[in-house]
């Protein structure tokens, strides 16, 4: 059965623009929701509506298909409705400085709380200073102070009563008192005092000795009644200080009433400032002195009153509903928060203050958007998070002291509680290599949300991708499109989804095509988009990346590169590629030759010998030799060695889409039959010798086309592809109009006798009832070149038999 070449019309479907009602998309309401991809909305609608811990997101699917642009609609549209989260802040922790605590408020209030501590440090400063200026206090200071002095004065008085009734004088000195006999009110040197009878002088001693117990006793009394006057003096200050104290705190206590760790907190504010009055008093009363004179000090750190400040990591807007936080850099720092530092005197300090909050914080209560493979490429980042997620709460902590690189001492804040739904961004390799790889990771993002990569293309979904078009112009600004540049663009979504029957979902091609059709417009003075703009945008994007393109093509025609497009050669056929230099495609033909010859039946695959071919190629060619050893000579032994290559080829080769074409070389080198170069080949090949269908069938066409144009059409070129790649047609219009006017060809292939009998001019061949084919067939001569081997092999041996016989 003669193949005949696919008809201009199965080779690019377009999309008609009348069946449009609106000339442009000014006239277009702005798409709701996202076209195609009803599996992801049911996923997000299901992941984000679970309340239930571990029922974080992964949205998967190939990066620019509008995953974020998604999530964030979904979001947006959900947070509206949910309850506002508290806010945060740190204080201090008046009994261990290293353990801030942490303090939870209703929304709006954190930033309320933070000035109100400011005033009332601002109020403390002003009352306490005033309170020990007061001549209430002096009075009752200068009171404590008299009593103690009058009790010393009546102590020492008493003293000197008791002494002068025994004629005993009590002498202050300056290294001490001392006691001395007395006669007639004069002192008794050491002389008189000795000339006195003994008996007399035993006396005195022993009122002496009496005495100076007793002043003893009287002085070392004097520094516990000192020291019971200075606590009557501090209880004095510490009680006018807390009567200035307590109605400024009590009216900060009064809006928090309902709030207990902010009640508790306030309390022990109170009892520090009592407990350190003389922090608020002017700083010259607080210099230190030595004999009077002021001590000269180092430099201070923070202010006394900062311990009283409140460190406000998070506040919202009360009427701003659950926060959204995308953090574009999701190192540790950045995710849990970090304690800064600060230099005084060579040294690092920290305090409460410094202590700065991270994504997980400001998405605390909400939600928090990630890119996965940013967040994989951090540090610590991607077991940080999970740590988290399984502990509930956030724990601030210094990255150094838990990879143990120093053990200097740091704070230990108080941990926050955690309540978030995390949506990983990232495409599907990364989600499966996560899945298999650790165990945690379904415990933890139990929800995939997967992005479609194209829908079915029927009226319906060309109206709705017009409304995305007219939805992604407005929000960009740009011109408005007539309906011939819509269909243009969906033309080039079936080109972009590799298929007739599909459009492409991706919405970063899209946008970017619509943006520089705008470009192109302006550049032209169009108020409207139009068909021609949306074409001189898809050929300047190609033009600006075909440089390896147009130089392959180039060396082929100046003949560097040997691809023959005429003539016919045995052995030797035109086979087809796709190259991927970044976002840009596009086909190349390969010169494929193969050799065969009388062997041990195998079939090399040169390539996969000098290491440049694929697992998938080698594959192929291991597939091509089953099919050889599978339909001919089922009787004798398989007696061959060939080889295939992919000549002037010094890269890589991979992918079987090649097999097709290295079989059709080989069965023209077993027949003898050359094979028409002015045809070029893709499919690949099962071992029942059925065609199968390729990707790229488009850029392998074109890129043929192109050649073959360069060179001069001559009405007899083509290419051999797959049936099965028929839907899969979206060419450009130049190779269609060649094939309108008979320049060119596109042949549907279904098996590889009727490529073989295209290619060769010669009848593929079937096998009569006797199991033999027509001599003159392909197949025939294929047969009969095997069994001639097979029986020249066997006579081989033979004689290598009889001349070890002789030799014996």
């Amino acid at each position: 059965m003669t193949t005949r070449a696919l008809p201009p019309e199965t080779l690019r479907r377009h999309c008609d623009p009348d069946q449009f009602n609106f000339d442009t998309t000014d006239e277009l309401k702005d798409l709701e929701g996202f076209i195609g991809q009803e599996r992801a909305t049911e996923s997000l609608h299901f992941g984000l509506g679970v309340e239930h811990k571990g029922y974080n997101l992964y949205a998967l699917g190939p990066a620019g298909a509008g995953k974020s642009a998604m999530v964030r609609k979904f979001l947006k549209a959900l947070a509206a409705e949910r309850p506002i989260p508290s806010d945060w802040c740190y204080v201090n922790n008046f009994s261990d400085a290293r353990k801030p605590r942490a303090v939870s408020l209703p929304a709006g209030k954190g930033v309320m709380f933070k000035e109100e501590m400011e005033q009332l440090v601002i109020g403390l400063q002003e009352a306490i200073p005033l309170v020990f200026e007061s001549d209430e206090y002096h009075t009752r200071r200068q009171a404590k102070e008299d009593r103690l002095e009058e009790r010393q004065e009546n102590a020492m008085a008493a003293m000197q009563k008791k002494a002068e009734e025994k004629h005993i004088a009590l002498i202050n000195t300056p290294t001490g008192f001392t006691l001395g006999p007395k006669q007639n009110d004069k002192i008794l040197g050491p002389e008189q005092f000795h000339k006195l009878p003994e008996k007399e002088q035993a006396a005195i001693e022993k009122d002496v000795k009496a005495l100076q117990e007793e002043l003893r006793r009287t002085l070392h009394a004097i520094p516990q009644w000192q020291k019971e006057a200075r606590e009557e003096i501090s209880k004095l200050n510490r009680e006018m200080t807390a009567s200035a104290v307590h109605h400024l705190i009590d009216a900060v206590r009064e809006k928090y009433r309902d709030n207990e760790a902010v009640i508790v907190y306030l309390d022990r504010v109170e009892d520090d400032v009592i407990n350190n009055y003389q922090q608020f008093l002017p700083r010259d009363e607080r210099k230190p002195t030595l004999f009077g004179l002021p001590l000269s000090q180092q430099e201070e750190g923070p202010p006394w009153h900062y311990r009283y400040r409140v460190n406000l990591l998070l506040a919202h807007e009360a009427n701003g509903g659950a926060p959204i936080v995308y953090e574009d850099l999701p190192g540790y720092n950045n995710l849990v928060g970090r304690i800064e530092h600060r230099a005084h005197l060579g040294a690092l300090e920290t305090d409460f203050t410094m202590i700065r909050p991270g994504a997980l914080h400001r998405a605390n209560g909400g939600y928090l958007i990630l890119d996965a493979l940013k967040l994989l490429f951090q540090p610590f980042a991607w077991e940080t998070l999970k740590r988290v997620l399984q502990s509930g709460e956030i724990r601030i902590e210094s990255l150094a002291q838990i990879t143990s690189l120093i053990s200097t001492q740091s704070l230990e804040p108080e941990p926050i509680p955690l309540q978030v739904k995390v949506v990983l961004l990232g495409e599907r390799h990364i989600y499966y290599l996560l899945q298999a790889l650790d165990p945690e990771f379904d415990e933890l993002f139990k929800v995939a949300v997967d992005f479609d990569d194209d829908l079915v293309r029927d009226s319906h979904n060309e109206h709705q991708y017009g409304q995305l078009v007219a939805t992604l112009a407005r929000q960009h600004k740009l011109r408005p499109l007539d309906r011939y540049a819509v269909a243009r663009v969906i033309d080039h979504s079936m080109r972009l989804a590799d298929d007739n029957e599909r459009l492409s979902s991706h919405m970063r091609s899209l946008t970017d095509l619509i943006q520089q059709a705008d470009f192109w417009a302006g550049e032209q003075e169009h108020k409207l988009i139009s068909r021609d703009d949306v074409q001189q945008a898809i050929e300047a994007r190609i033009h600006r990346a075909d440089r390896v393109q147009r130089r392959l093509q180039d060396e082929v025609v100046r003949g560097t590169l040997m691809i023959a497009t005429d003539g016919e050669v045995v052995g030797q056929i035109n086979g087809l590629s796709v190259m991927l230099l970044g976002d840009q495609r596009f086909g190349h033909p390969n010169r494929i030759t193969a050799r065969a010859r009388l062997g041990k039946g195998q079939v090399v695959d040169i390539e996969r010998e000098v290491e440049l071919g694929g697992p998938i190629h080698s594959k192929g060619v291991y597939i091509l030799s089953g099919f050889i050893a599978g339909r001919y000579v089922p009787d004798y032994p398989l007696s061959l060695s060939a080889s295939l290559v992919f000549e002037q080829s010094y890269g890589g080769v991979e992918g079987d889409s090649a097999s097709s074409a290295e079989l059709y070389a080989l069965l023209s080198a077993l027949s003898g039959l050359p094979i028409k170069q002015q045809f070029a080949v893709t499919g690949s090949v099962n071992q029942m010798g059925e065609v199968q269908a390729i990707g790229g069938v488009n850029e392998k066409i074109e890129g043929f086309f192109d050649i073959c144009r360069t060179r001069g059409l001559s009405g007899d070129q083509g290419v051999l592809i797959p049936t099965a790649n028929i839907k899969h047609l979206m060419l450009r219009e130049d190779v269609v109009q060649a094939v309108k006017v008979g320049e060119f060809a596109v042949y549907p292939i279904d098996n590889i006798d009727q490529g073989i009998a295209l290619l060769t001019g010669a009848p593929a061949g079937t096998r009569d009832e006797n199991g033999e084919f027509p001599e003159d067939s392909v197949n025939g001569r294929v047969e009969a070149s095997l069994i001639r081997f097979s029986e020249r092999m066997q006579s081989t041996g033979e004689m290598a038999i009889m001349v070890t016989g002789e030799d014996q």
